[in-house]
């Protein structure tokens, strides 16, 4: 017998040694988490995350060093019914003044504003400070406020502007996670329970997972200093993290309890389950690694910091399930399988044989696989169409949830002080000696676009023009009467881009750029799309030639990513389908922004595609297995799919349930994330797991495990069913996969 593979090696050292290798373990997560906290956090710059012209022109703007606007909060009155009253309403706004001058932070209170129909009274309130902590310092400003409404209870008087909306947005999301992890881990072990049948089994692969998300978090702040962070590098990997770690342990865990029901040892059973489901592991993980390192390609500070995140808890995931999970598999021995849930238990552990269901489900793929994957493969595409008609965009202020008092008087005060649109942002950087000459250049530029009907006319005091300090950078702000997502602003963005170059020429040493919100959401828009192409090719390529090594197989790698390409499409339709338009509004709790928003189809598939790889490496080696032991193609597909279905469903399971918790949450890019990664979870581990698989193995036959000779190797690593195979058939208790 040759030399066992280290995955192996390692299994059988921790099952041997469970103490050394349960307090290693604990060190190295107390260590990961301890030293990422004494480092502390480098988060992403404003540069950083700079893309396209829009990016540059923050950057042109940052560089003028302007000098922060101090921030702007308001208090906002208004009728409860009927008619306000004018003098009720001053009376009102003159009592808030008065309060809010003696509030800390409070710089100044500005005159009252009437709205022009005469429905509000606006008071503006500046704040003293950092304007980048306004909304954490708000709330003695609402205190106030919500005196004065005490006191004018014939009247509304809210709080409302930036600060106060940031503030209730910051607690909103906070009670939304706050739930979905109250929610997650309940229904993960609840589901986990139901899947072993006892406590203990269900609770190894979440605190195997718990872990694993720890120790990379440390491990995150760490590579911070290398990489910048950025807000949602944390949320990914407790996402990710106990996705990919309740995954390997199901796969270890069960493998080990089938060795043990076959009358194994307990360090027997472990070894058998590190050179199967554990090679699996290491495939699957490796495979999620490439997924995820495809981020880096996208050229984006934000995504690069999501791939630092997501293959730090990935990699030590993969080498918990090494180490850590045999040592404790072996320590417990029969104990993992206590206290039993007696009719779970009954359910589970005491099953023989595959059951009624999935042979029942795999009938049509067996007996006729030509028409099942035909009509599977059929209705995928169709569910895949309309992403043809994919739109991106960023969410605006009009996609918060209306759920917070802050939100409702964000909208009356728009209905009482009717928004002019949006501004584009034309930054200029020069010598400070040409800065009169780019003055007049901007100032030509916006008198010509001032009677296109797509900007909005220059004022008579002339156009917007602010100046650095040092003369050197310009910034002419040009209105377009229409909200940032339409049509018509894109087109006036466009525009403007066209004629800027032609007004700045002549001036010597100049460089510009168009920003603003419009031009932030087109730039990235077409950044995604630029960039999705090599991340797709990027992840193919490297994905089959993982899939080729381990399979020795290039038809097995080739329909691996076919079926995952089939999968994420699908998905992708689906969140057209639900989200462009306004069909689900209603059971979903959200308000159609006619688009998804811009970050997500690139972000979904890398981590759809990683995840899905899990269940496709578990599936196939249990086939490939099946295979080895000369077991015939179609008799195999069926016992590679029905003896892993147990596990498969569980993992999808958990997944779906936790995804679906964030489709639960206020905002829509939580909402669009936890549907797409959802539906394409259980699209993954039904149809594509239980159809299109088995009718596609079953149809290609022996052709599934063919590959060049260089490829097919020899022994135990050789491709079966093809000449040149190896010289003898693995003993059956040494087969393993890969």
């Amino acid at each position: 017998m040759g030399r066992r593979p280290v995955t192996v090696r390692v299994a059988r050292w921790s099952a041997e040694h469970p103490w050394r290798a349960l307090a290693l373990w604990v060190v190295f997560v107390a260590v990961c988490f301890v030293g990422g906290n004494a480092a502390g956090l480098q988060e992403a710059t404003a540069e950083d995350m700079a893309v396209g012209e829009s990016g540059r022109a923050s950057v042109l703007i940052e560089n003028g060093a302007f000098g922060d606007e101090p921030a702007i909060d308001n208090v906002l009155i208004t009728s409860r019914t009927g008619p306000l009253d004018s003098a009720a309403a001053k009376a009102a706004a003159t009592d808030a003044a008065t309060r809010l001058r003696g509030v800390p932070g409070v710089a100044g209170v500005g005159d009252p504003v009437p709205a022009r129909d005469g429905s509000a009274l606006l008071l503006p309130v500046t704040m003293s400070g950092d304007p980048g902590t306004a909304s954490d310092r708000v709330e003695p400003l609402r205190a106030a406020t919500a005196q004065v409404q005490t006191a004018h209870p014939a009247l509304r008087v809210e709080q409302v502007g930036g600060p106060s909306i940031g503030k209730a947005l910051d607690d909103t999301l906070g009670a939304d996670f706050k739930r979905a992890e109250l929610l997650s881990l309940p229904v993960t072990l609840a589901i986990l329970i139901i899947a072993f049948g006892a406590l203990i089994a269900a609770g190894v692969p979440v605190l195997l997972a718990l872990s694993s998300v720890a120790a990379a978090i440390g491990l995150s702040t760490l590579a911070s200093h290398l990489v910048p962070a950025s807000d949602s590098t944390s949320s990914v990997i407790l996402l990710i993290g106990m996705a990919v770690g309740i995954d390997y342990s199901l796969f270890y865990v069960r493998r080990e309890r089938e060795e043990r029901a076959k009358g194994r040892g307990h360090v027997d059973a472990v070894e058998i389950a590190a050179e199967t489901s554990g090679h699996a592991v290491v495939v699957s993980g490796t495979a999620v690694v490439i997924a995820m390192s495809g981020l880096f390609l996208a050229g984006d500070a934000i995504f690069s910091s999501l791939a630092v995140g997501s293959i730090l808890v990935v990699a030590v995931a993969v080498i918990g399930s090494l180490t850590v999970l045999p040592a404790l598999l072996a320590k417990l021995g029969r104990w993992v399988d206590r206290p039993r849930v007696p009719l779970l238990w009954r359910l589970t552990a005491r099953r023989t044989g595959p059951g009624w269901f999935w042979p029942f489900v795999l009938r049509p793929a067996l007996r006729r696989p030509l028409p099942t994957l035909l009509v599977s493969v059929g209705l995928l595409l169709a569910l895949a169409a309309p992403a043809l008609g994919m739109q991106l965009k960023f969410p605006g202020t009009e996609d918060l949830p209306r759920t917070t008092p802050a939100m409702q008087a964000y909208d009356r005060l728009a209905a009482a002080y009717p928004s002019n649109g949006t501004s584009h942002l034309v930054a200029v950087q020069a010598p400070a000696a040409q800065a009169a000459a780019v003055g007049a250049a901007l100032s030509g530029l916006a008198t010509r676009v001032g009677g296109d009907p797509l900007f909005a006319p220059v004022e008579k005091s002339g156009p917007e023009i602010e100046v650095s300090p040092d003369r050197r950078v310009s910034v002419l702000s040009i209105a377009t009467p229409f909200s940032s997502r339409s049509d018509e602003a894109g087109r006036s963005l466009h525009r403007l881009r066209d004629e800027v170059p032609a007004a700045l020429a002549g001036i010597p040493g100049v460089s510009y750029a168009v920003g603003g919100d419009v031009a932030a959401s087109e730039d990235y828009a077409a950044h995604i799309w630029r960039k999705l192409p090599v991340v797709v090719l990027f992840v193919l390529v490297l994905t089959f030639l993982v899939m080729a090594w381990t399979f020795r197989s290039v038809v097995v790698a080739l329909t691996s990513i076919l079926l995952n390409l089939l999968s994420a499409a699908a998905a992708y339709g689906l969140l057209v389908l639900v989200f462009q338009h306004t069909w689900a509004e209603g059971l979903l709790g959200f308000t159609s922004m006619g688009a998804i928003v811009t970050w997500l189809p690139l972000f979904l598939f890398v981590v759809l595609f990683g995840l899905s790889m899990d269940y496709h490496v578990f599936v196939v080696s249990r086939i490939r297995e099946a295979v080895l032991r000369g077991v015939p193609n179609r008799q195999a597909v069926a016992e590679g799919i029905t003896g892993s279905a147990g596990v498969v469903s569980s993992a999808a399971i958990v997944m779906v349930a936790v995804f679906s918790i964030f489709a639960t949450l206020s905002t829509i890019d939580m909402k669009q994330l936890g549907v797409g990664l959802a539906a394409a979870i259980l699209l993954d581990a039904t149809i594509i797991r239980a159809v299109v698989l088995p009718s596609l193995m079953t149809l290609l036959g022996p052709a599934n495990w063919w590959a060049p000779r260089f490829l097919r190797g020899r022994g135990r690593h050789a491709a079966p069913g093809v000449p040149g195979a190896g010289d003898r058939m693995p003993e059956p208790e040494l087969v393993r996969a890969g």
